[in-house]
């Protein structure tokens, strides 16, 4: 087998991840039980715990799993820009994207620290590891814009972008992704000034 060619294990518990994922995102995490992700998976119980010792294990590594594609993603979205701003918009634009997109359910990330409030629940942490990510990714391009407070201008719009998640989801209204980045561009103007 090569490199590239995943095991059967490694499919198995990708196909965990995956159908994890996308039935927390429609359901919530307490909602959904292990028995309904291993029916909708079509695996045995023994391969969910061959691969993650508890339910709260499966959920924060579907996060850790999706966050690397979501950041990936944002990532080459980002890079495609010209200039240093273009490419601080750029997340905005990801934003729109996202929150017109069909499969748009609000920000499960968000819904875990909702649903999981004890510092030490595992959920809570991969939720807080993926925030802290787009919230750095936020402040280097800020820097790199050679923008004034980039950690505090950072703060402010991953707050822009939550907010916006947020009311997106609550409203059923994507048109808070052109408030939100209307919102950012007079920020992101008043830091260059």
């Amino acid at each position: 087998m090569s490199p590239t060619t995943p095991t059967p294990a490694s499919a198995k518990r990708e196909q965990l991840l995956d159908t994890a994922w996308s039935l927390f995102c429609r359901n919530g995490y307490r909602a959904v039980g292990i028995d309904t992700v291993l029916a909708e998976a079509g695996v045995a119980k023994m391969t969910l715990y061959n691969h993650f010792s508890s339910k709260e294990d499966l959920i924060a590594a579907a996060m850790e799993k999706k966050g690397a594609e979501t950041l990936a993603g944002l990532d080459r979205l980002i890079a495609a820009g010209r200039s240093p701003q273009k490419r601080l918009l750029a997340v905005f634009d990801w934003l729109a994207g996202w929150l017109e997109s069909d499969n748009f359910t609000g920000c499960a990330f968000l819904k875990a620290v909702g649903e999981y409030t004890a510092a030490g629940d595992k959920p809570r942490q991969a939720a807080t590891a993926f925030k802290q990510a787009m919230q750095d990714r936020i402040e280097t391009l800020c820097r790199e814009a050679g923008l004034k407070s980039p950690a505090l201008l950072a703060r402010q719009l991953i707050l822009v972008i939550d907010g916006a998640t947020l009311h997106a989801d609550m409203h059923a209204n994507p048109g808070y992704a052109a408030d939100a980045r209307a919102i950012a561009k007079a920020l992101i103007e008043a830091a260059a000034g």
